[in-house]
């Protein structure tokens, strides 16, 4: 079999598997999610431009704390996405059988709000309770919503489906007798996230969405400043976040500690005179590398896919995303591409999603170890700095070719998947086409 044959074959396997309920139900939740993530990403990137004395002039106009108003969207956009996608996979695979997908979402939400945690630490140690906490209403609850999401959704359906439920007469309003027809399956949703609630409290004082949070960085522990190392973070960050996990925020949590003190120990060796080139002593994995050269555009390296995008295109919805996305992918934003595309659980774009930023991780290290470019000091750039200009900012002319190689690899990676997505969704908007045509002919 040849390479092409190979490739078609992993394409219609994938193609399958897109077309499993739940995966399309996953898909189409997060689609909906776009408005949310876009608007988000705007406000953000106001917030952060990454021009000299922007935030200084801003402030002398508006006042020192002038990103207040401009966070609180950000706030509301992506630090609720969990409570946006348990309602929207909800509805989408509930809808798509047919029964009542607008209760059914509420009753995920309501489950999924049992879960969360009830209370607050604050910095001074402080309790504070009946709050939402927005460190699990958003992307590091998102697996938690998931689970949620399923769960209500094939139980509220089989239920419907049997008429497992409180039935009224005839004669009562049909709004009404779906409300009471809800009670039995609301009933073992709210029983079943009570008792794991309280298994969760009880036994290990935690929380659902800790649990799930501590379960998946416990393997993370214990990397350090080795290419095998730094292929576990970005490798990890990408598959999680595949997975509607905020891979970054995940592995960081453990990591980051960790990239920070290598840079910082590369700090002091400049500060005792010695060169970062070429010395044994110097530590290569840091924040920078991940940070600036793995993510450029945002996790996944999806510049490369934007830029693979000019020239692939050729349905209206990824033209219409693409377009929207481009502007906040300059400046490393890429919410609009992971959960509008999306990206997340997109059969068609795991592998390049993964492969590519550990591509970028060996480019980037072994330009280090040659000795083309010097290890990163303490010195940092905002992360919304465009590609090119961040490389050039922390490490010359070489970290701006770097970059542009990265990014060239990522856009030839990129394409030929981009270039079966893009097919796939042709084919569907060709479907709806003639069905809306066979639907205008039946009228006439």
């Amino acid at each position: 079999m040849n390479k092409q044959k190979l490739f078609d074959r992993f394409i219609e396997i994938m193609g399958n598997f897109a077309q499993i309920r739940a995966v399309a139900a996953l898909r189409d939740g997060f689609i909906m999610t776009t408005p949310f993530t876009i608007c988000g990403s705007i406000f953000l990137l106001i917030a952060n431009l990454p021009i000299p004395g922007y935030g200084d002039f801003m402030a002398s106009i508006f006042g020192s704390d002038w990103t207040a108003a401009l966070n609180a969207v950000a706030g509301g956009t992506f630090n609720v996405l969990a409570l946006i996608v348990v309602l929207a996979i909800t509805y989408k695979f509930v809808a798509n059988e047919g029964c009542d997908a607008i209760m059914a979402a509420i009753l995920a939400l309501s489950t999924f709000l049992i879960l969360m945690p009830p209370t607050l630490t604050t910095a001074n140690g402080e309790i504070v309770g009946d709050i939402i906490p927005k460190t699990w209403a958003g992307a590091n609850g998102v697996i938690t919503a998931i689970i949620v999401a399923f769960f209500v959704s094939h139980v509220f359906c089989y239920c419907e489906k049997n008429h497992i439920g409180i039935k009224m007469p005839g004669a009562v309003p049909q709004g009404v007798a779906r409300a009471f027809t809800a009670l039995v399956p609301g009933m073992i949703f709210f029983t079943a996230a009570a008792v794991c609630y309280g298994i969760c409290y009880y036994v290990g004082a935690t929380t659902v969405p800790e649990l799930i949070f501590k379960v998946i960085q416990t393997p993370l522990q214990g990397l350090s400043d080795t290419l095998a190392g730094g292929s576990i973070i970005v490798g990890l960050q990408g598959i999680l976040f595949w997975a509607g996990i905020h891979g970054p925020n995940v592995v960081g949590g453990v990591v980051g500690p960790l990239l920070i003190a290598n840079s910082l120990d590369n700090q002091h060796l400049i500060d005792m005179g010695m060169s970062l080139i070429n010395n044994p002593q110097a530590k290569i994995i840091t924040c920078q590398i991940n940070d600036v050269f793995v993510k450029s555009g945002g996790c996944g390296l999806t510049l490369g896919l934007l830029l693979a995008g000019i020239f692939t295109v050729k349905s209206q919805q990824l033209k219409s995303l693409l377009r929207m996305a481009f502007v906040p992918g300059l400046f490393n934003i890429n919410e609009p591409l992971i959960f509008g595309l999306p990206i997340v659980f997109n059969p068609y774009l795991l592998v390049p999603f993964v492969l590519v930023p550990l591509i970028a991780m060996f480019v980037t290290y072994f330009s280090i170890v040659l000795g083309f470019m010097a290890p990163f000091s303490a010195v940092q750039v905002p992360w919304t700095t465009p590609p090119i200009i961040a490389g050039f900012l922390l490490n010359g002319w070489q970290g701006a070719v770097v970059q542009i190689i990265n990014l060239a690899i990522a856009t030839v990676i990129y394409f030929p998947f981009l270039r079966a997505q893009d097919k796939a969704f042709l084919k569907e908007e060709q479907e709806q086409m003639e069905m809306e045509n066979e639907g205008n002919d039946e009228k006439k």
